[in-house]
């Protein structure tokens, strides 16, 4: 396709997509959630047809040299597709945002405002090969009156458009107009680069995907981005932690997926236990397949209690990195307050977790760790809309301003003043 055609066809999906926005937003709560619910009772009906779709896009991949925790990310199966489907009715039951009063007051002069959550319009979000993000996206924006155009990645482009005709489907049966969600239909680069000066009709860009994506889309995007570049995710165990617990927590939030981005990627151990409980802690991961890069403390107390467990000794970039595979970087740490330096200086303000028996500690850490989600004794795998009891997520955000952490019904909206009178006019 030419630029000036592709041009025409981005934009016309903004144009049409700024119409459904102004119709949706103004969508009874019922209507919506007639629509959410014809969507949860379509994709097990059509699992055959996405599973085929998908084997497309998994075979391509597998053929390309994709790694195995890629591959994971992008495969669907009968399990995963269930789970979407009961997002998706779970956001049918949430309460709907858009309308809902903020604040009320009335001035002395007798004007009685009100501010009252309206959604933010059109929402672009831009991803790679998460087949779940075009369900989640579409079914919040949804809910909350948004109309959303999705740019997936091209490993996914079988499973997205499958994905995104289901919803259109679900709008119509629901009498919505089914330009509220729409794919963009090619995975040519340029069509990104069109959509991100759509700077009049397209009001929020959110990109989920790679720290590169991110960065691509921020630099090149004249519309408002919500972001998170990496997730460098800690678990800390503190000298007061239950050993069992501790290994609980480390090998879920390390293993149970990842190559996703609140996986765990470094751990830091107190210096106080550090000789009784990393062995252990290092055990369990070597059995599950992950590999410790070590600075030389942890690397000393592995070589002299455990030499047969796989580490090799860290380099200073493996301290800030997202591995999203089965790679772990430890330390070892005098104290909690060199543990919280060490987070808010390495990490990416993402999910940072505490083990440990000593509540001030915690507390002490939940305060000062300058993330978007701090759990104290639980896994960095709950930082997670379907697990915050959001139905699902549009993203997880680490920006400071509009909305930071799993972001889903309210953060979707904007608001705007009413303001009621009895004809007064200002002096």
């Amino acid at each position: 396709m030419s630029a000036p055609d592709l041009s025409a066809l981005v934009t016309q999906i903004a144009v049409r997509a700024r119409a459904a926005s102004l119709a949706l937003a103004t969508a009874p709560t019922a209507q919506k959630d007639a629509a959410l619910s014809a969507l949860a009772a379509l994709i097990p009906a059509a699992e055959t047809e996405l599973l085929a779709a998908n084997l497309l896009d998994v075979e391509a991949a597998r053929a390309a040299g994709l790694p195995a925790a890629s591959l994971d990310r992008l495969t669907l199966t009968p399990a995963r597709l269930a789970h979407l489907a009961e997002a998706v009715a779970q956001v049918a039951t949430l309460p709907d945002p858009v309308g809902q009063v903020l604040e009320a007051w009335t001035r002395p002069n007798g004007l009685r405002i009100r501010q009252v959550r309206v959604p933010i319009g059109v929402i672009g979000i831009i991803y790679e090969a998460r087949p779940n993000v075009t369900i989640d996206c579409a079914v919040l924006c949804l809910k909350s009156g948004n109309a959303c155009i999705l740019r997936g990645g091209k490993e996914i482009f079988n499973t997205n458009t499958a994905f995104a005709a289901l919803v259109q489907r679900a709008l119509a049966e629901a009498g919505l107009p089914a330009d509220a969600v729409q794919l963009i239909p090619t995975t040519d680069r340029a069509a990104l680069n069109h959509l991100l000066k759509l700077d009049t009709l397209i009001h929020c860009i959110i990109p989920r995907g790679g720290e590169s994506l991110i960065r691509f889309v921020a630099e090149n995007s004249t519309i408002p981005v919500i972001k998170h570049y990496t997730g460098v995710c800690f678990v800390y165990v503190d000298r007061a932690a239950d050993p069992a617990m501790a290994e609980a927590i480390l090998v879920n939030a390390k293993t149970q997926r990842p190559g996703v981005c609140n996986a765990a990627e470094q751990l830091l151990v107190h210096a106080d236990i550090a000789a009784t409980v990393l062995p252990r802690l290092a055990a369990a991961l070597a059995a599950r397949g992950v590999t410790l890069r070590t600075d030389a403390a942890a690397g000393a107390i592995l070589a002299a209690a455990a030499p047969v467990i796989p580490a090799e000794a860290a380099s200073e970039a493996d301290f800030r990195a997202e591995f999203l595979d089965l790679v772990i970087a430890v330390r070892v740490v005098p104290d909690l307050e060199a543990a919280v330096a060490i987070i808010n200086r390495d990490g990416s303000g993402h999910t940072d977790v505490i083990v440990t028996a000593d509540e001030a500690a915690a507390r002490r850490f939940q305060a000062a760790v300058d993330s978007a989600v701090v759990p104290w004794n639980a896994s960095t795998r709950f930082n997670d809309g379907f697990e915050f009891g959001f139905g699902a997520e549009i993203g997880i955000s680490t920006d400071r301003l509009h909305a930071r952490g799993p972001m889903g019904l309210k953060e979707l909206c904007s608001y705007k003043y009413l303001i009621d009178g009895d004809g007064q006019v200002r002096g």
